[in-house]
């Protein structure tokens, strides 16, 4: 049996490191978004727990190691129970 997964775009959305879906999938189809230090270009990669992601926001690049997956879009406070930052 195979560990949960969650897409890339579903998961940097409920984690509110951007706005909109469509803008987290415009950012991974770029490939802006780097899962386990290999650029990703589907929107669609399966993310699971122990996954590093590294990201551009704003004018900085963020590092995050998934800790969780959500199964809906919920507050900041639960959006911060999902990832640890790392060291950039």
């Amino acid at each position: 049996m195979s560990a949960p997964s969650l897409r890339l775009d579903k998961w940097l959305w409920c984690a509110r490191f951007y706005k909109t879906r469509g803008l987290a999938a415009e950012l991974c189809g770029a490939g802006r978004i780097r899962v386990n230090g290999q650029v990703t270009e589907k929107a669609h990669y399966a993310v699971r727990p122990g996954d590093v992601l590294t990201l551009p926001q704003g004018s900085r690049v963020r590092i995050v190691e998934v800790i969780a997956l959500a199964e809906r879009r919920g507050g900041a406070p639960e959006a911060a129970l999902l990832y640890a930052e790392r060291e950039t």
